[in-house]
């Protein structure tokens, strides 16, 4: 490999790296402060939690998208060994499992269920007095 092309794809790996840690942290902080943010507003705690539940899982799934990216660029052009493939597989499998369980908790149906009306479980649990 050229002098230059294997320093240039460490740095893309390890910027791409960064800038998933960056998307989940920052994600974080925004839906803790758009969470308070309703609360401060009126808002019940139920529908605070709710909003911060979705743009934490959006987050989340946004950051994990950008380390998946990192993960294939250093397996595809750097690392290229059975072993490595192995492992890459198990964190796409991993990270793909966890991509599909935070979609179905943040949209509340099932991805095949997208264009239907009806979530996969209610947005918030049945209450003891019925209502």
């Amino acid at each position: 490999m050229d002098e230059w092309l294997l320093p240039a794809l460490r740095l893309t790996i390890r910027s791409v790296e960064i800038g998933g840690i960056a998307i989940i942290v920052l994600g974080t902080v925004g839906a803790t402060v758009a969470a308070l943010w309703q609360v401060l507003r009126g808002a019940s705690w139920d529908d605070a939690f709710i909003l911060f539940r979705s743009n934490l899982g959006r987050a989340i799934l946004l950051g994990l998208e950008f380390l998946v990216a990192a993960d294939i660029i250093n397996t595809v052009a750097i690392d290229q060994t059975l072993e490595s493939l192995a492992v890459l597989g198990g964190i796409v499998l991993i990270r793909t499992f966890l991509s599909f369980s935070l979609e179905v908790e943040i949209e509340g149906r099932w991805p095949w269920d997208r264009h239907k009306g009806e979530p996969a479980y209610p947005a918030s649990p049945p209450r003891a007095d019925g209502a």
